[in-house]
């Protein structure tokens, strides 16, 4: 069976890092995944954040997070992590990792003074 966990969400202040990690269990050849972070806040509509591509592929940013986060993964781990820096409050969600066919139940992300 395969499984996605996120975790790292936490509360924040404006301007501050998270890490964010995703670790795949289950899903044989998770090199090959194509891996995405989206993220959810309330009223609002799900956002792609980043896309880690499958092996030739493009690296992919949401325009709002462009030079703040960092998409990575360790292959031998079956995870992927997700830098945040220079939090906003408009930042303020649940983070959702995915693959084609798969998704994790998330992890809270809220920036806040």
């Amino acid at each position: 069976q395969v499984q996605f966990v996120e975790s790292g969400g936490d509360v924040v202040e404006p301007g501050g890092s998270l890490r964010l990690s995703c670790v795949a269990s289950g899903l044989r050849n998770f090199g090959w995944y194509e891996i995405s972070w989206y993220r959810q806040a309330p009223g609002k509509e799900r956002e792609l954040v980043a896309r880690s591509p499958t092996p030739g592929g493009r690296t992919i940013y949401g325009d709002s997070v462009k030079g703040r986060f960092t998409i990575f993964r360790d292959n031998s781990k079956n995870t992927v992590f997700l830098q945040m820096n220079n939090l906003k409050p408009e930042d303020t969600a649940l983070y959702v990792c995915s693959a084609p066919a798969y998704r994790g139940q998330g992890t809270q992300v809220t920036v806040a003074s």
